[in-house]
């Protein structure tokens, strides 16, 4: 078994323009403040990252991972969240995702998917020169719009639209492989690979990928009302990223899984601060030690409650005191009657 490394954090939610989330140097120095080991980095935000220059110098990533170090802080892996999630568009949500585009791209959908591709691969090769082994995404979506049965689909929609998602990700991940990188796909509402059959359905596709992963978080599945325990077990091989989120979800007369068309704070499921909603991390992170998961607990902190600055000095604590360190003995070795193979054969009457 392995030991989780953590705490860390995903630092998309705190990025800004006001110190100390505004330059690379301040915002991992609070970070370390806070209790963090490590944090996971928005590719897309220039205030904290230059990916073009990541992927092309190894000197300037040693320069990056050596501010952070010095703070105290471990890069664990890069983000293509935004960037991923335009790989795919369907034409329903074309204007609502530009704005995570360049502006020189926005309202050509075509010029824009180019430059997410082009932008995901960038981050492959900064992650390998930031002696990375996964970096995290979303798939995008194109059946999204469908994913309730009504009007009822026409046959081969589905089957034709991830034969298309896998299309435009092979590439990338034949880029993934030669840098030695995984990407994890965060399964999650609103993106193709969704949950469990939606990410088989994917990963068949791809002639089961070595790089397709996948990125944990139980929030999603709480507020899907799957089981994110048996999750663990069924995917354990292709587990590569954990998300440490926490969530609820209280359904009512008036609403369920749908929300209602509400926002965050009125929904019967949403997303809370660690502790404060229903997901069961003692389990997981037990599942997880001994699934032999050996990468980091990163908190993203969603809450549609807590302030994210109480939240993030909560999570740390938090996971600390979830993660197992993991045995190296077993319980009962006092009572150990050693290794003797011919009492062994006697003891069965052999």
């Amino acid at each position: 078994m392995k030991t989780i490394k953590g705490p860390a954090l995903f630092l998309a939610q705190f990025a800004g323009d006001a110190a100390p989330f505004n330059s690379w140097d301040q915002i991992t120095k609070w970070a370390a403040d806070c209790g963090y080991k490590g944090v996971q980095v928005p590719s897309w935000d220039g205030r904290l990252i230059d990916l073009k220059k990541a992927a092309e110098s190894k000197a300037y990533c040693d320069e990056f991972t050596g501010v952070a170090r010095d703070n105290g802080i471990e890069v664990t892996e890069l983000s293509t969240h935004l960037q991923g999630q335009l790989v795919a568009v369907h034409p329903a949500y074309d204007e609502g995702f530009d704005g995570f585009a360049v502006p020189e791209v926005r309202g050509n959908p075509k010029a824009r998917q180019q430059w997410a591709v082009e932008q995901v691969k960038l981050a492959l090769t900064a992650s390998r020169n930031l002696g990375l082994n996964a970096m995290a995404s979303f798939s995008g979506a194109l059946a999204w719009p469908y994913f309730y049965p009504w009007p009822q689909r026409p046959a081969g929609l589905v089957e034709t639209a991830f034969d298309e998602l896998a299309r435009r990700w092979k590439p990338i991940l034949d880029h993934a492989e030669d840098c030695g990188i995984d990407i994890c796909y965060e399964i999650h509402p609103g993106e193709d690979l969704h949950d469990g059959i939606t990410y088989e359905m994917f990963l068949e596709r791809t002639g089961n990928h070595a790089r397709a992963n996948m990125l944990y978080d139980p929030s999603h599945y709480v507020l899907q009302c799957l089981d994110y325990l048996e999750n663990i077990d069924i995917y354990k091989d292709r587990i590569r990223m954990f998300h440490v989120k926490d969530a609820e979800f209280n359904p009512t007369g008036r609403q369920g899984v749908y929300g209602g068309y509400q926002g965050w704070v009125n929904r019967a499921g949403r997303f809370r601060s660690l502790g404060d909603g229903q997901v069961d991390f003692g389990a997981v992170f037990s599942k997880m030690a001994a699934n032999d998961f050996a990468g980091w607990a990163v908190v993203e902190w969603e809450c549609a409650l807590k302030h994210p600055e109480d939240g993030a000095r909560e999570g740390a604590d938090f996971v600390k005191h979830h993660i197992i360190r993991v045995t190296e003995k077993a319980f009962d070795d006092f009572a150990d009657g050693g290794t003797d193979e011919a009492a062994n054969r006697r003891m069965l009457g052999l």
